[in-house]
């Protein structure tokens, strides 16, 4: 059984609902900013469709990047590993870590000097 379509009985094009909900999020504009943005590229939409848009739509679109994201990163063949250690140099207690990727490269390496 398929799901129903969410935009089924909007008149606005799924693209353009999806670019308004972006924006919203994405960026930090207002709701205003949002609809004379929109305008200005030819598409009428008043602020309180776009809050609209956000208070249904968002949801959904944050499952859909989690989902995205997630899926991307079980994919990913990049394993990192992380070694870390105290040790006393010159009687001064320090924290050494460092960080090795798949390819057994040092990729970040540091250390703190703690007050003993």
């Amino acid at each position: 059984m398929t799901k129903p379509d969410p935009f089924r009985y909007f008149k606005t094009s799924r693209e353009i609902i999806r670019l308004a909900v972006m924006l919203y999020v994405r960026f930090p504009l207002s709701l205003r900013n949002v609809e004379d943005l929109l305008h200005e590229r030819g598409i009428d939409v008043s602020h309180e469709a776009v809050r609209y848009w956000w208070h249904r739509f968002g949801p959904m679109f944050a499952s859909e990047i989690r989902k995205r994201r997630i899926a991307g990163m079980k994919s990913s063949k990049w394993r990192w590993h992380l070694d870390e250690v105290f040790v006393k140099i010159n009687g001064e207690r320090h924290y050494l870590w460092r960080a090795v990727d798949h390819e057994g490269e040092c990729r970040f390496a540091h250390s703190w000097r703690f007050c003993a």
